[in-house]
């Protein structure tokens, strides 16, 4: 059962953008924190965002200033607004509910989702 649903990647040229969406169940989205990281080819995989369920933001190194991500809670959908892209932002990148527990059925569990991953590549 797919819980979390990645879109948005793509090609761009350098200095373009791209918005990525991950959509995810109502109740893995409500209780748990969610992420983005990404993983270039020959690399391990790195954070670069997370958001917990209050909103309060973390950026990997380097990237707050050109990256955003953020939580629409009444879609469920976790975002990331990527400007000012490089080559070296060419990775997949990753949706994850990795924070916190959510409510299954009555019982708590932990939150350890990943999605399937999304293709962005930037050429210069």
């Amino acid at each position: 059962q797919v819980q979390l649903v990645e879109s948005g990647g793509g090609s761009v040229q350098a200095g373009g953008s791209l918005t990525l969406s991950c959509a995810a169940s109502r109740s893995i989205f409500s209780g748990c924190g969610m992420g983005w990281y990404r993983q270039a080819p020959g690399k391990e995989r790195d954070l670069v965002a997370t958001i917990s369920t209050y909103g309060t933001t973390v950026y990997g190194d380097s990237l707050k200033a050109r990256f955003t991500i953020s939580r629409d809670n009444t879609k469920a959908t976790l975002y990331l607004q990527m400007n000012s892209l490089t080559t070296e932002d060419t990775a997949v990148y990753y949706c994850a509910a990795d924070r916190g527990r959510y409510w299954r059925g009555a019982q708590r569990e932990d939150c350890n989702f990943w999605g399937q991953g999304t293709q962005v590549t930037v050429s210069s």
